[in-house]
């Protein structure tokens, strides 16, 4: 486990072109661009989570049939930092790092005050944000890192605070068809309020692209949802939307302020200030983003722990919503360093398994129904909402899978109804050792896995043309268990899931956490223009 885990990567600054077997459709032409944690040790310091890693990028470039890879450390200020000093000196969520390396009380008490609300790492490995034609390296602080998506050059630091009050942010936004983002951030007792809030960075103008205009400097605020407690507000890694709609969960899965604000000086972790309260509900909020008001029926779950949310659309006066839940936290606790050693196997059985969850939430209530009664009528789903006494809803979901994660969808079927999730399968262990394609109509999977490969967050590609929602390929970057096997980015025909290609490379590759892929602009005007020249001419 150490060999995938805990051992640092080297980068590969020049492209190196893959071996590729099999046929790589002459439509794929892009960079298939990811993120995640690559050195776990400095000097003689190491991280305590894995979660906690320094962000290393990597990129496959595919265009005529050809795969280069290349892979760069982000050159971020915590990176910068760490590596004059030779040793962890900034703080991750997980690790709480003191520049001075004399960890005694009046160093910290000295540091103590500019520390009461965290100055937060940008170390952002967790996920890649486009915004027009720019793309963001980013994570769940207020901070994000603009990247060359051709040469992973690491460009400049952009603070999300300069444009609105929030110190957290999640890492999933999305998309609509106009070319907005949609996102949620977390507001610490902002004058005298906790409270999460929900913005939207508009789509760069042709004018602004000319002058170089961030369109964060036009972000803006939609909603704000006040946190049902001041200073325990919910972690959350993403939410919902629907073509008319926003869903974010509350969790019992609190950040405690008081806890954190004093955290350095205590010289504990921002993690040990996050608790899964066991006897509390999540709260399930619907925003609606035309009146830019919260629903104002009090829907509510069991608690839960999530941390995607798979898609959401609408269907006869209900919000359905699909999730991968945890029972609780306990999957957090085992990526600890010390835990992702040989009892790792051992390990993995005492922690919650994820499983697929489908909700239906009515957006009206009628009154005249009785207690106890369910208010979701749904041919299409057995989960329930019942009516209580108190005017709140008690929501239960349909299982409808144990056992996947790091769910993508068709991205064009985002916030409408969908059919197919492709998704890493797991089963004893939070590690992924298969991609699942399941089929919601027919709750029915399809598999690829081979003995000793780990597969990253597989991404769905359309192909040209593409008519049925699984019509285009998966990519998923995999790392094998086998020392003398080396890496390589698998390519599936995403309606059978069968391989279609393999482009493996003889580089250490990191076992990463999210990306996306870039279409090649420039082939796609070449091709529209050959089609246009043959328009009898099949598509590939």
């Amino acid at each position: 486990m150490d060999i995938i885990f805990g051992r640092n990567k080297n980068e590969q600054l020049e492209p190196v072109r893959a071996k590729v077997r099999g046929k790589i459709p002459t439509w794929l032409q892009g960079i298939l661009l990811r993120n995640g944690p690559g050195m776990h040790t400095v000097g003689e310091t190491k991280y305590n989570h894995w979660f906690d890693g320094l962000a290393l990028l990597h990129s496959f470039s595919i265009r005529d049939g050809e795969v280069y890879y290349r892979s760069k450390y982000l050159r971020s200020d915590t990176y910068n930092a760490n590596i004059e000093a030779n040793r962890i000196v900034v703080s991750e969520f997980g690790t709480m790092a003191y520049p001075d390396p004399c960890k005694n009380i009046f160093s910290k008490a000295f540091s103590y005050l500019s520390h009461t609300i965290p100055d937060f790492t940008d170390n952002c490995l967790i996920n890649i944000m486009q915004c027009g034609e720019d793309f963001y390296a980013i994570t769940e602080t207020n901070y994000m890192r603009k990247i060359n998506p051709q040469t992973l050059e690491t460009l400049e630091k952009v603070d999300y605070r300069k444009y609105m009050a929030i110190n957290l942010a999640t890492a999933h936004p999305h998309y609509d068809e106009a070319g907005n983002i949609l996102n949620m951030g977390t507001s610490i007792v902002d004058k005298g309020k906790t409270k999460y809030v929900m913005f939207k960075i508009p789509a760069p103008a042709p004018e602004a692209k000319k002058k170089g205009k961030s369109p964060l400097k036009h972000v803006e605020v939609f909603c704000s949802i006040p946190s049902r407690s001041l200073l325990s507000p919910s972690y959350y890694h993403s939410f919902g939307i629907t073509e008319n709609y926003v869903v974010f969960l509350e969790q019992p899965f609190k950040l405690d302020i008081l806890k954190l604000a004093t955290a350095y000086m205590r010289g504990v972790t921002w993690a040990s200030c996050l608790t899964f309260h066991r006897e509390d509900k999540t709260y399930i909020h619907i925003v609606d983003q035309r009146t830019r008001k919260p629903v104002p029926i009090k829907f509510y779950t069991d608690p839960m722990l999530v941390f995607h949310h798979v898609n959401a659309y609408e269907e006869d006066g209900c919000i359905v919503f699909d999730i991968v839940a945890y029972e609780d936290n306990s999957i957090y606790q085992l990526f600890y360093m010390a835990n992702l050693n040989q009892d790792f196997q051992e390990n993995s059985t005492l922690t919650s398994v994820p499983t697929l969850r489908r909700f239906a939430v009515p957006l009206h209530v009628d009154k005249n129904a009785e207690v106890g009664s369910s208010l979701v009528k749904l041919p299409s789903t057995t989960a329930t909402a019942l009516k209580e006494k108190d005017d709140q809803v008690y929501c239960q979901p349909e299982l409808l899978f144990t056992g996947l994660e790091l769910p993508r969808i068709n991205y064009a079927r985002n916030g409408k109804q969908y059919r197919y999730i492709f998704a890493a399968e797991v089963q004893w262990s939070p590690v992924p050792t298969k991609i699942i394609k399941y089929d919601l109509l027919t709750k029915s999977s399809l598999r690829w896995e081979e003995e000793g490969c780990w597969p990253a967050e597989p991404v769905f590609v359309p192909m040209p043309g593409a008519k049925d929602e699984d019509d285009g390929v998966l990519l998923s970057a995999i790392v094998s268990t086998n020392p003398q096997k080396p890496p390589f980015l698998l390519i599936l025909d995403a309606k059978s899931m069968t391989e279609l290609a393999r482009a493996s490379v003889d580089v250490e590759m990191n076992l990463d956490l999210h990306g996306i892929f870039i279409p090649d602009a420039d082939w796609d005007m070449r091709k529209q223009a050959s089609s246009e020249e043959q328009p009898d001419r099949a598509s590939d």
